[in-house]
């Protein structure tokens, strides 16, 4: 028994001892090609000081958006999705490392009545019924000698990660749509309001011309153009209307309440959130650490990578230790069964053990555990490109929600402008057509330009504000709120 077991140790020592092999790729990020700064950067309304995004909504400075991204970052469902998500990444790599100890061991007893039969093959037995009484302790345990178990950890340490990185980058999607959703119904409340507010001087030129046309001053068609074009502005209040509806449903799905719950947060009225004249926007290099999906994506690499080293250990034979220590007895057996019974089942003639070292080597799968080896190298091939594809697209959205954003600052201006000169000539030539020394039709034209110029300007400055908002998203603000952390632990 003494030499039995030393070669056994002595065996285990020598597996020990190169078990520090890893066969497969180490990880290497692939090489990406990003610009140093953005093209927009010379403009003056933009920074490249490094900057934290982490309550970039507060930028508007609105105490309901504040409240509502507030409400959606821990009350939203496809959040609290994510975060279960993390769990399950816990667990699955939980069981990796464990995978890496002992993965058999048990305890073992049993109690049986056996009855032989006559007629059977067993003639040379005496013994044909008798009580058989066993209790043991069964372990088992590959050794990691290619490094297959430790592949796995890392491979379950990257899916690990994703799990993090995804439920970052829901929060960054769940913050940017609050805020959109926010924005949207602001606008539809402001050019909602501008609709109402023409429709009101409509129906005093209305009541201009109806006047003059009863003083025989006018024909009825300028009360009949008059009254087509306040009917035509009155029908843009049903569809923002629905607008105003419609967007508080989707704020209140992204909240994670009904819509009969938003109660007052949403009653007061507010101007759409204005923009800050200057905004930090950083330089390209940051996405690579900022961006969510980035990371998600960069882990999805990593995580195949160590796959590829689970695939070719398949290729080496595997090396494992065994051992079953444990008692067994049986009973009614007469002489043939040294007279034992139950009772001695844990005397020292009842003691049983096996121990000793085996190995298998599929040496007849090559062809399908080589191509196993190209399979898992080809995902991680299409891994690396999808890395470097989210990189390009990650500093495109950047580049093109700068472009949006700074261009419809500019044309808000002009809007401004322009509508300032579209109410002074709707002022001007209702004075002139009260006085007789100008055609209707004038007044027509000044009044529908009018309700287009102020609407367009309501929009565009919605539009400023989501650009911002989308800016935002592109440079993967709005996940530094805690919750992420508290995950991690």
């Amino acid at each position: 028994m003494k030499p039995l077991i030393a070669r056994t140790l002595q065996a285990c020592v020598i597996l020990v001892l190169v078990t520090g092999c890893a066969v497969g790729p180490d990880y290497v990020r692939p090489e990406i090609d990003i610009a140093e700064t953005w093209s927009e950067s010379i403009d003056s309304r933009l920074s490249t000081d490094p900057a934290e995004y982490g309550s970039w909504w507060t930028v508007f400075e609105d105490p309901v958006l504040e409240q509502l991204v507030q409400i959606a970052s821990k009350d939203n469902l496809p959040v609290q999705i994510a975060a279960v998500r993390i769990l399950e990444a816990r667990a699955a790599l939980g069981i990796s490392r464990g995978l890496r100890f002992p993965q058999q061991q048990q305890l073992a007893g049993t109690v049986a009545r056996v009855r032989l039969s006559e007629n059977g093959p067993n003639v040379a037995i005496a013994d044909q019924a008798f009580s058989s009484y066993a209790i043991g302790f069964d372990a088992a345990w590959e050794l990691d000698v290619w490094g297959r178990l430790r592949r796995g950890v890392e491979a379950a340490d990257a899916d690990y990660g994703r799990a993090l990185a995804g439920y970052d980058d829901t929060l960054v999607t769940v913050t940017a749509e609050t805020a959109r959703a926010y924005i949207l119904l602001r606008t539809f409340e402001a050019r909602l309001r501008l609709a109402q507010e023409n429709v009101a001087i409509q129906n005093e030129t209305l009541r201009i011309a109806q006047v003059r046309f009863e003083n025989g001053a006018v024909t009825e068609l300028d009360v009949t153009q008059s009254r087509a074009l306040l009917r035509d502005t009155e029908a843009l209040i049903p569809s923002l209307e629905t607008g105003v509806r419609q967007t508080k449903h989707a704020i209140s799905t992204l909240i994670g309440q009904a819509p009969s719950q938003l109660g007052e947060l949403l009653q007061q009225k507010r101007s759409i959130p204005s923009a800050p004249a200057e905004i930090a926007v950083g330089v390209p290099i940051d996405l690579l650490r900022r961006r969510p999906d980035v990371r998600m994506a960069e882990l999805q690499a990593a995580a195949q990578s160590a796959r590829i080293g689970i695939a070719k250990s398949d290729l080496y034979p595997r090396f494992s230790l065994f051992g079953s220590i444990g008692f067994a007895t049986s009973s009614d057996g007469g002489v043939q069964s040294n007279n034992a019974d139950a009772g001695d089942l844990f005397s020292s003639d009842s003691i049983r053990y096996t121990v000793g070292p085996t190995f298998s080597w599929p040496i007849f799968n090559y062809g399908r555990l080589r191509n196993n080896v190209r399979v898992q190298d080809a995902r991680f091939q299409q891994a690396a490109l999808n890395y470097q594809n989210t990189v390009l697209e990650a500093a495109r959205e950047v580049e093109d929600a700068l472009t949006a954003y700074l261009r419809s600052q500019t044309r808000v201006g002009y809007l401004a402008d322009s509508v300032g000169d579209a109410r002074r000539s709707v002022e001007l030539a209702l004075v002139q057509y009260r006085q007789g020394s100008t055609t209707y039709q004038r007044v027509l034209d000044t009044q529908r330009f009018l309700v287009r110029q102020e609407d367009q300007l309501a929009g565009t400055r919605g539009d400023v504000a989501l650009n911002l908002v989308a800016t935002y998203k592109a440079l993967g603000g709005g996940w530094e709120t805690g919750l992420s952390e508290g995950a991690q632990q």
